[in-house]
């Protein structure tokens, strides 16, 4: 058994000299090195972006979305859709750990991966047999590999894995929302958060809400979403605006803060096009935190040197330290959150 490298790339298989990330195959080869982790897979929930992607694209036909993740799977060694470039995350079992693995997990145990799909190498053996094709979450079986710089994260005991994967998901957006906010510590911002009503919408307004911002704004598409938002109780103000409509968008957020921008804008819509709204939404000086695979980052950037906009904006990566028990506590502090994410899931409380 020989060391791979701890950032995988002895899986890449081309092109060479590429990170798994980037690469356009990776070996999914279940046998591991000595630092490397084998799980075994139980589901995946494929990203808000992609999936959307995916079920426009087919008109909603399960059996031919299912078939396409199975082909970019076969074809890639890896679940990375081609168009939106994004992935999602897994859970599973851990089946094999390599004497030299870092990640201090243990054959058995029940976790989540919290690294992306798009650089997970991955083997599917069921054919996705039991997945309908209609939602984000994936049962599924096969394999994946964790190398000596993923991370990973165990099952919380209280919470049913569909729930927790959903929360994990999306944890990195609260976690950076709260970073954000508290960083602005001459005075408490105005939060407006775009797609309020998705999960990482939702767990970003309890977020800010946890920082101290001065006002939260929820953005949502339509008087359904803007109902739920009422009920979870998280927003001060509530918005309708289309997040594809910049003049509109920006109108909306200007409105509920009486005639200026949000001190921080968060992007959670799942849909390209936010960009333009996004950045007049925000006050000068203020700060953009893209939390959508669904972003154009050279759209952001040219719309706001366009606009001769003034404000900092950020790549949400996914990763903050201490983001998973972070998400778990906000949902664990907020039943209503969790109620949210029960619906959004087809899940009951």
């Amino acid at each position: 058994m020989s060391t791979g490298s701890p950032v995988g790339s002895h899986r890449v298989v081309s092109p060479a000299g590429a990170l798994p990330q980037a690469a356009v195959r990776l070996d999914p080869d279940p046998e591991i090195r000595d630092d490397e982790v084998r799980v075994s897979v139980e589901r995946l929930n494929l990203d808000a972006a992609s999936f959307r992607q995916l079920r426009t694209k087919h008109g909603g036909d399960g059996a031919a979305i299912r078939a396409e993740v199975l082909a970019i799977i076969a074809a890639r060694g890896k679940m990375q859709n081609p168009v939106t470039g994004s992935g999602g995350m897994l859970i599973g079992t851990v089946d094999a750990v390599g004497p030299r693995s870092p990640l201090g997990l243990e054959s058995g145990q029940k976790i989540a991966t919290l690294v992306s799909l798009t650089l997970t190498p991955l083997l599917i053996t069921d054919g996705l047999e039991r997945w309908d094709g209609e939602s984000e979450q994936v049962p599924a079986a096969g394999t994946a590999i964790l190398f000596g710089r993923s991370i990973a994260a165990p099952l919380p005991d209280d919470m049913p894995e569909a729930l927790a994967l959903a929360v994990f998901d999306v944890c990195g957006a609260p976690a950076l929302v709260r970073r954000v906010v508290s960083r602005r510590y001459h005075s408490a911002p105005t939060v407006a958060v775009i797609g309020a009503a998705g999960k990482s919408g939702s767990l970003s307004l309890a977020a800010a809400k946890d920082a101290h911002a001065a006002k939260v704004v929820a953005v949502v598409r339509d008087q359904v979403e803007a109902a739920q938002m009422r009920r979870l109780g998280l927003a001060d103000k509530v918005a309708v605006a289309d997040a594809t409509d910049p003049l509109a968008l920006s109108h909306a957020v200007t409105e509920a803060l009486r005639g200026r921008g949000a001190d921080v804008t968060v992007v959670c819509v799942d849909v390209p096009g936010c960009e333009h709204g996004a950045v007049l939404a925000t006050a000068t000086g203020g700060t953009v935190v893209f939390f959508s695979m669904a972003t154009s980052f050279p759209q952001a950037a040219l719309g706001a040197e366009g606009l001769a906009a003034d404000v900092e904006m950020l790549i949400g990566n996914g990763y903050v330290p201490g983001h998973a028990d972070y998400a778990l506590h906000l949902m664990n502090a907020h039943p209503r959150l969790k109620e949210l994410f029960n619906t959004r899931i087809g899940a009951h409380a």
